[in-house]
């Protein structure tokens, strides 16, 4: 069954300051979906780097989110899926293997407000910007 794939950035409202994006990412992440180790990386670095979250609420976030959500594995399949995604349609290289990762997970919606909203990839994934409208 079809479902949604979360990107780095949903995962990160929730800590955001912006009480509409937080809000709208809390709704996503309630309704279940899919996420990637790529994704779970990608949140650590922000969160340590930019944010400057101390290593303990780090853990935390990962484990609650871990918990909430569906993780997909990061492999072989998945990283010769993203070449090809990011060859074909030039997403950089670490959106092409979320976005790889997305259509492994057999997601239909890909939740990112860094991709281009609207886009259909392989004419089975489409990609939305959950905070487009805020």
């Amino acid at each position: 069954m079809p479902g949604s794939f979360l990107d780095t950035n949903v995962l990160l409202y929730l800590a955001s300051e912006e009480a509409n994006k937080a809000n709208r990412a809390e709704e996503i992440i309630a309704a279940g979906g899919t996420i990637s180790v790529q994704v779970l990386n990608e949140v650590v670095n922000v969160a340590r780097r930019k944010m400057r979250m101390p290593w303990e609420d780090v853990h935390r976030f990962l484990a609650a989110m871990r918990d909430l959500l569906t993780v997909a594995p990061l492999t072989i399949e998945t990283h010769e899926l993203g070449i090809n995604l990011a060859e074909r349609y030039g997403f950089a290289t670490y959106d092409a293997m979320i976005v790889a990762s997305a259509q492994l997970s057999d997601s239909d919606i890909l939740w990112s407000e860094d991709m281009q909203h609207g886009m259909a990839v392989d004419g089975r994934l489409r990609i939305a910007n959950p905070f487009r409208e805020l």
